[in-house]
Parts: structure tokens; C-alpha cells; sequence
């Protein structure tokens, strides 16, 4: 009888692996099918112009780094991407999870088309970033993808754990886009982009280098407007926010919009202010003085390390 009960005790056993082996493969399966049914992002025509692709850790990284350097790019037609690789999903006070990140890329949609600029957001949780082998594949097919000419992205001595490891995936990828036998399903690209690390006011390990410093009095209203989309993060305070601090009214709510533009544009003009003798190499003396407001960025040394001609070619704002 023991014998007979262990008997049919192993087969309810194996049926039931059995089963939750089907059940799992059909979510494997549904799970693959919805991958391949997300649609890809729009890629850019091959008409020449240039292709710039800036990653940030969160959906308003970019905006605030690169955004006036951005729209530039954007008006005179070259073709600009921001890739946000976090969803942002836990960047407010009071709301989390799914409905937070839907908000976020709201945001940042409608902020990144006001400019000009294509969107991608990450669905990886917010401070949850590692830099991880299917994380740097992913960053480099975006790369190839885009087939690139400059790649933005953090340092990855950053404050942030998200911003440092999106910095260090970027990195990390800066020489695998070139390898063509990682990721071969994407083809390699031919020629190593120009990397960049955004500017910030960390000191250890080591500074911030201003290698190229971009005037941006000309768009700087356009990158306010674009910022000021992003309520959740800024007109809330995101994580530092509270219901108290809230706008109760609309004299409330202007007075809040005031102290936004002004923060962003106190930050762009001291960067200006900081970097005035290097502004003066791009721009000259005389036209350098007159910036009031600049985005500055640091050559890697990873990617391709351009001339003082290439550096003309992607930055074509100095002549204008």
C-alpha cells in the first residue's frame, strides 16, 4: 500500500510539474510575443544630416542637460533622440509604480516634441538601474540603431546611482558599437561616434572639463516651455514635494513657474559664466561677453576624438 501511495504521490508530482511547465511556457511565449509586438522607434531618413543621441537616467535628464543644444540640432533639421533609461516611476511624493511613469512619459513627450526631439523611455524602475549585460546590449543597439554621430550621457562620477550607471553603460558601449560580432543581429557601426559627458559640479574622483561650450540665449525660452511641462517633477517637487507645498491657486501656481524658469535659468547662466573663456575660443571675445546662458560637455575618452573641423561639423552653431 506504502509502495502504491508513493507510487501515485509521484505521479500527481510529475503532473503537476508537468502543467506549471506548460503554464510557463505559454507566459515565456506570451511574453515574447508582446516584445516583438511593441512597436520600434521611429528611425531617422538617411538624408545626410547629423544623428544625436543623449541618454539620461531619468525623463527630464536630458531636457535639463542637453535641451537647448538639443532644439539647435533639432531647428536646423539634424535628427536628435533623448532616451530616457529609467521610467521614473518613483520620482514623486505622493505617487509610484505604473501610473507615475505614465504621467513621466507623458511629460517628457510633449516636452521633448515642443523641441524637436524624439523620446524613448525605458521600462526599467526608477533607482533600480544596474549596469548589466542586457542593459548595455540595449544601449548599444539604441547607438547602432541611431547610427550616431555624438552620444550624450552622464558622468559616471554622478551623485546619482542612476545616473552613474547610465553614464557607465554608455561607456561601457562606446567600444561595442564597433564590435560586429556583439549584438550581430544590429549591424556595428562602421565609425566610433563622438562621446560626451554632460557638465556638473562634482569634484571627486575628478572635474568636470569643459570642452565644448554651446551659447543658448537663442533657444533658451523654448527649453523653459519644455521644462515646464514636466510638472510632476518640478511644480510638485517631485520626490521632494509634499501636499502642503502644493500651488493652491493660480497667483500660487505663476509664483511656483517663476521660481522653475528662474532656477533653470540661474543654472544654464552660471555655466556661462563659469566657462566665459571658453566661450570666447568658439564664439570670440567680443560675442562670448554677451552670453547669458550655455550648455557645456566633456570629450570622452572612449569614442572617436574629433578635430577641430569635425567638432565645426557637429556643432554647427558658431558661424550663425
Amino acid at each position: 500500500m506504502q509502495r502504491y501511495r508513493a507510487a501515485i504521490g509521484a505521479s500527481v508530482l510529475l503532473a503537476a510539474g508537468i502543467f506549471i511547465g506548460w503554464c510557463l511556457r505559454d507566459v515565456s511565449t506570451n511574453e515574447a510575443a508582446a516584445q516583438q509586438a511593441k512597436p520600434k522607434a521611429a528611425l531617422p531618413p538617411s538624408d545626410g544630416k547629423l544623428r544625436i543621441i543623449a541618454f539620461g537616467a531619468h525623463p527630464d535628464d536630458c531636457e535639463i542637460k542637453v535641451g537647448g543644444t538639443g532644439a539647435k540640432w533639432a531647428a536646423l533639421g539634424h535628427h536628435v533622440k533623448f532616451v530616457s533609461v529609467t521610467n521614473g516611476d518613483i520620482g514623486h511624493f505622493s505617487t509610484a509604480g505604473g501610473p507615475l511613469a505614465r504621467r513621466r512619459l507623458d511629460e517628457v513627450q510633449r516636452a521633448d516634441k515642443l523641441m524637436g526631439i524624439h523620446t524613448q523611455v525605458l521600462d526599467n524602475h526608477d533607482g533600480e538601474l544596474l549596469p548589466t549585460l542586457e542593459n548595455r546590449k540595449t544601449i548599444n543597439n539604441l547607438i547602432r540603431e541611431w547610427q550616431a554621430d555624438i552620444v550624450l550621457a552622464h558622468r559616471p562620477n554622478d551623485y546619482h546611482p542612476d545616473h552613474r550607471y547610465t553614464g557607465i553603460l554608455v561607456q561601457d558601449a562606446s567600444f561595442m558599437v564597433t564590435v560586429p560580432f556583439f549584438c550581430p543581429d544590429v549591424p556595428h557601426l562602421k565609425k566610433n561616434p563622438v562621446f560626451l559627458y554632460y557638465s556638473d559640479r562634482f569634484e571627486r574622483p575628478n572635474a568636470f572639463r569643459a570642452d565644448i561650450i554651446v551659447g543658448i540665449d537663442d533657444v533658451i525660452d523654448k527649453k523653459l516651455a519644455g521644462l515646464d511641462l514636466m510638472e510632476s517633477q518640478f511644480y510638485e517637487r517631485g520626490v521632494d514635494g509634499s501636499a502642503e507645498q502644493l500651488a493652491k491657486d493660480n497667483k500660487d501656481r505663476e509664483e511656483r513657474r517663476r521660481q522653475v524658469r528662474q532656477g533653470f535659468m540661474a543654472r544654464d547662466s552660471a555655466v556661462a559664466q563659469k566657462y566665459r573663456d571658453k566661450l570666447a575660443e568658439f564664439y570670440g571675445k567680443e560675442a562670448a561677453a554677451k552670453i547669458g546662458h550655455a550648455e557645456a560637455f566633456e570629450i570622452t575618452e572612449y569614442g572617436s576624438r574629433p578635430s577641430p573641423a569635425e567638432l565645426k561639423r557637429l556643432f554647427p552653431f558658431y558661424d550663425k
